[in-house]
């Protein structure tokens, strides 16, 4: 039987069907039988989660209704609750840090765990992906339906392909963000397209939305400069040719080009420069106090290869969203490695241009590879367009057989 989802949990104890007392001491209890194997959290709080589970109880019994009334999460990372509030205060109940990377790799798609590394629920010598680790391998191993994630460079639509789970990156800037290179985005990891689009809810403020018709889409299998391997381009183009089948998508009238220059030099720069020393060894900075954005200082934008790669992207995706309203492409360029590391290949090869350009996009599960492990589908927007995106992930799920959410075997 599936995991329940987020939605459905919070509904049932919204109308006393269920307590948020036992739905957070099913987790726990998940937690402790299976996380000794797995390896997807750093933490575990069970003392203050049966506490806040037992206060949400109180509130609706008061008479409030939570949006996410009872529902145990996880969160990225030891500081994961700084930036949990408004899902707390929906109702969400934290029942844990979720393992992000140790130290000792250049490399961030692998995690730490409080039993030693994270692994893959679907192959346990395969990497679940990162730096939100922890968070994919809890959500796809059904120890929670809902975790946090932040995404700088695929950090969320990452080990969201590689654990069959669907992760979120929202639009870069519209949330405070500790993160000074403006690079990294709040994410979530969730099972179910409801689920994410509950979690935006919360996050945005947004009501329901109206709906949306068939959106125009088009396909790159490498946006212009990245080598995808043959097995996940071949099944991220598959289930984007079922997309259009269905009628969930529509291709737009005449060729629609796109070639993206390789973001990786301004990437790489812009993190080193939001290095706390390298802020402040910029020559005629003088201070950098209260500066949010690296990206706003002037001598950052001239670093070699800064200004121009933004530039040049920026214009040619304001240029293709002028005229589609979704970008399709394979979510990483290769499957899930095992724990020593990717060799010389970035994974985030097709994910780390928007968080340069600030696009939000999502990972949907796109197919199983012969090695038994999940690849995935990202779908990128324009600036502000989270519901195009979860509209497609609902309107796929809804459809058998189309971008089903893998069970965990």
């Amino acid at each position: 039987m599936p995991p329940a989802s987020a939605v459905g949990l919070a509904a049932a104890v919204r109308e006393g069907r269920l307590r948020a007392v036992d739905v957070v001491a099913g987790a726990l209890e998940r937690i402790r039988r299976e996380d000794r194997a797995l390896g997807a959290f750093a933490e575990v709080w069970e003392d203050a989660a049966a506490e806040r589970a037992a206060e949400v109880d109180a509130r609706v019994a008061a008479g409030e209704r939570p949006a996410l009334a009872g529902v145990p999460i996880g969160v990225k990372g030891r500081h994961g609750l700084r930036t949990a509030g408004a899902l707390v205060a929906a109702g969400c109940v934290p029942v844990g840090a979720t393992a992000v990377p140790g130290p000792g790799t250049p490399w961030q798609t692998w995690g730490l765990g409080a039993h030693g590394r994270t692994v893959n629920p679907w192959r346990a010598d395969r990497t679940p992906g990162g730096s939100s680790a922890g968070s994919a391998a809890a959500v796809a191993a059904g120890l929670v339906p809902l975790a946090t994630g932040s995404d700088g460079a695929g950090s969320v639509r990452i080990p969201a392909a590689w654990c069959g789970v669907v992760g979120l990156k929202v639009t870069n800037g519209r949330f405070p963000s500790a993160d000074r290179t403006g690079l990294a985005a709040p994410g979530v990891l969730v099972r179910y397209a409801a689920d994410a689009e509950a979690y935006w809810r919360v996050l945005s403020g947004e009501g329901q939305g109206p709906g949306l018709g068939p959106l125009t889409a088009v396909f790159s299998p490498g946006l212009g400069f990245a080598d995808p391997d043959p097995e996940p381009l071949h099944l991220a183009r598959t289930a984007f040719a079922r997309l259009v089948e269905t009628g969930l998508v529509r291709l737009p009238r005449g060729e629609v080009p796109l070639r993206l220059e390789d973001p990786a030099p301004a990437w790489l720069a812009l993190r080193a420069a939001g290095a706390t020393s390298g802020v402040r060894g910029l020559r005629n900075v003088r201070d950098v106090r209260g500066v949010r954005d690296v990206r706003d200082i002037p001598e950052v934008l001239e670093i070699p290869g800064v200004r121009g790669v933004r530039d040049v992207n920026d214009r040619r995706l304001a240029a293709l969203f002028g005229r589609v309203d979704l970008l399709l492409t394979p979510t990483t360029p290769h499957p899930a490695h095992g724990h020593d590391g990717p060799g010389d290949r970035y994974s985030t090869a097709l994910t780390w241009a928007f968080n340069l350009s600030g696009h939000p996009a999502i990972s949907l599960p796109a197919g199983i590879g012969e090695d038994g492990c999940p690849v995935g589908l990202q779908v990128v927007a324009a600036h502000g367009r989270e519901a195009a995106l979860l509209a497609v992930a609902a309107a796929a799920e809804a459809r058998a057989g189309i971008l089903g959410t893998p069970l965990k075997p």
